[in-house]
């Protein structure tokens, strides 16, 4: 006795040698289908229901993520644009004031300055107070992750103590520096987000993320004042190196010239009583100090003139970061709702067994 079941199969195995399926062929096909996951509806359901449960229990071992934000505007200013009309005053101090050095940070590249190595690193070897006590903020990374736990049998590891990572020599640091590069690596994976929220505002947002909130509050803080600190220093290092050269050499001229106006003041102290005829012993040193200091002060006048600008400069590149938000408690948290879990757990599920009974009805009608 033929089955219908077989009918169907053989009909379905012929289309599929052919190829060609016409649209009332389509229809019936997605309606037998539709059949055949209607009739498998017990084992979607007790899956589904499975899938709801697993979401459930997720929610109750799934720590909430806490983020903490910091929003700040970035100053775009062009290169060297207060020191270029100073270029020609300080040639005559022999100070070259073209380009600050900091258009390396403009546009995008200020992304990359927050998610290096360096920044990160110094960030996490930063001691902050937390909950009352001095604690570096990549202990508390370990503690977060249960990293000493995992290391019971690598005595090595163990042993490292990061505050005294500066003290050590080089064969001991190696261990270290190991686990801060894994450390690093591990945050700007899971736990570091910079990015530009709007293309056309110079508006930059870092967000740190994690499980812990004082971790992520105390992170965030440092590591934009570490980034704040070096940008800063970065864009004004050029500028302050010649307000350092240019008031040397104001001090130099400065000093040259009171000594030339002592040395007038003491020639004619040396000769109260001068005989009128021997004048030349009196005029001649007084004339010589007065024409080197008036020369001395015609130069420290320029130079007086150049520090002032230069400072002035260095003032106006100084506030180059506006923080416009900081992270504040309590901090936004994250958390899958148990509703929610649920279903989506459940839909996942069933989504899943109803794809694996179409690929096992596939399957045996191409065997067939």
């Amino acid at each position: 006795m033929i089955k219908k079941e077989d009918i169907i199969m053989t009909s379905e195995s012929q289309q599929i040698n052919t190829g060609e399926v016409t649209l009332k062929e389509l229809i019936l096909k997605i309606r037998e289908w539709w059949n055949y996951l209607l009739s498998k509806w017990l084992i979607i359901v007790i899956v589904g229901l499975t899938g709801g449960i697993l979401g459930f229990c997720y929610t109750l071992t799934k720590r909430p993520i806490f983020t903490a934000s910091t929003t700040f505007v970035l100053e775009d200013e062009k290169s060297g644009g207060g020191l270029g009309n100073l270029m020609g005053l300080a040639s005559v101090a022999g100070v070259d004031l073209g380009g600050t050095g900091g258009g390396i940070f403009q546009g995008d590249n200020i992304l990359q300055l927050y998610k290096s190595r360096t920044m990160i690193q110094k960030t996490l070897l930063t001691e902050v107070e937390i909950n009352g006590k001095q604690q570096l903020l990549v202990d508390r990374y370990l503690a977060i992750n249960k990293l000493k736990e995992t290391w019971k049998d690598k005595p090595q590891l163990l042993a490292v103590d990061f505050n005294l990572l500066n003290k050590k020599s080089d064969s001991d640091r190696r261990i270290a520096d190991s686990l801060l590069r894994d450390f690093v690596n591990d945050i700007d994976k899971t736990y570091l987000v910079v990015s530009k929220p709007d293309k056309k505002v110079s508006t930059i947002q870092v967000d740190v993320k994690s499980e812990d909130e004082f971790f992520a509050k105390a992170f965030n803080d440092e590591l934009v004042k570490n980034v704040n600190d070096f940008y800063i220093a970065t864009r004004t290092k050029k500028t302050t190196q010649n307000v350092k050269i240019l008031q040397q050499k104001a001090d130099s001229v400065r000093a040259v010239m009171n000594g030339e106006i002592y040395t007038a003041t003491a020639v004619l102290d040396a000769t109260p009583n001068l005989n009128p005829t021997r004048q030349v012993q009196r005029v001649a040193p007084a004339q010589k100090a007065q024409f080197s200091a008036e020369t001395n002060k015609a130069i420290l006048g320029e130079m007086v003139k150049n520090l002032e600008m230069t400072k002035m400069s260095l003032l106006k590149e100084a506030p180059l970061i506006q923080v416009i938000d900081q992270p504040i408690f309590p901090l936004r948290k994250d958390k899958l709702g148990k509703a929610k879990a649920i279903v989506i757990g459940g839909v996942l599920a069933g989504f899943l067994i109803c794809l694996l009974l179409i690929i096992k009805r596939t399957l045996k009608l191409i065997l067939a």
